[in-house]
């Protein structure tokens, strides 16, 4: 994935677990590992200081049913994310660059029949949520909750938009966002998408993203009828909205008077 509003440049490679399979129902385990890569050079992906590297991890634990009919498939999971984020040049002068982590619970809940999908979020830093990046900028991470809605214009092709709010305090970020994504399915477990969002903090984000997933149906024929039924397909997807979302702001700084300005 490209970087994007407070996500960075990344690769990674999880799996998805079942660990208890009924006839209409999965409760499972989903991790994820990824390997974060620096920014593209003068664009930071968090306002002001480029990242220059790190790693995040991701792990979801969820339940998953189909209702009497087999029309729509409701979830709801929850996890554990993490992050470390190298700090790297910054639009101004900074020393003292140092390699600072975050954490986050989060939380979801998700509908999908044939033809729509639902999924409604919850991401919330734990911890520093705070710290400082470099001798200019602190960095913290996002409170962000939205609700995405999705349409299957083919089975292997779905647009979606959604809406946001994110907050934290210290970095001044307190609004809304909205986002769209178009995700084509090239062929059997090969998924690319192209992501747009807005929101005063971040401007307009433009991301793409390229996902190769291997196992499923054992044949071809199984696999393309499968394709066909995103109800039955979205039993084992994989879980959205997994990074830790980071933005700087200058350090305040208070002389003895009580001034307070920033650097």
């Amino acid at each position: 994935a490209l970087q994007g509003a407070g996500t960075p440049n990344q690769a990674g490679i999880g799996g998805f677990l079942p660990l208890s399979v009924g006839d209409n129902s999965v409760w499972f385990l989903d991790a994820l590992v990824n390997a974060n890569f620096a920014d593209r050079d003068g664009e930071s992906s968090i306002i002001n200081t480029d990242v220059g590297g790190g790693f995040s991890t991701s792990t979801r634990l969820g339940y998953r049913w189909l209702n009497s009919d087999r029309s729509w498939m409701f979830g709801l999971n929850g996890g554990y994310d993490s992050r470390s984020l190298k700090s790297g040049d910054a639009d101004v002068n900074v020393t003292n660059k140092k390699t600072v982590g975050f954490q986050q619970i989060a939380l979801n809940a998700e509908a999908v029949s044939n033809s729509w999908t639902l999924n409604g979020y919850g991401l919330i830093p734990v911890g520093d949520v705070e710290q400082r990046l470099n001798s200019v900028y602190d960095a913290g991470a996002l409170n962000t909750y939205g609700l995405d809605a999705g349409y299957f214009i083919t089975p292997v092709l779905k647009a979606s938009v959604g809406y946001y709010y994110q907050h934290r305090d210290q970095e001044d970020v307190d609004g809304s966002g909205v986002r769209g994504r178009l995700a084509y399915e090239i062929s059997s477990g090969l998924t690319a998408g192209v992501n747009v969002s807005y929101d005063e903090a971040f401007d307009t984000r433009v991301s793409a993203d390229l996902k190769v997933r291997f196992g499923g149906a054992a044949t071809a024929a199984k696999r393309k009828e499968v394709q066909q039924l995103p109800v039955i397909n979205s039993l084992t997807s994989t879980p959205s909205n997994r990074d830790v979302r980071v933005h700087d702001d200058a350090i305040e700084r208070c002389e003895a008077s009580g001034a307070c300005f920033f650097m």
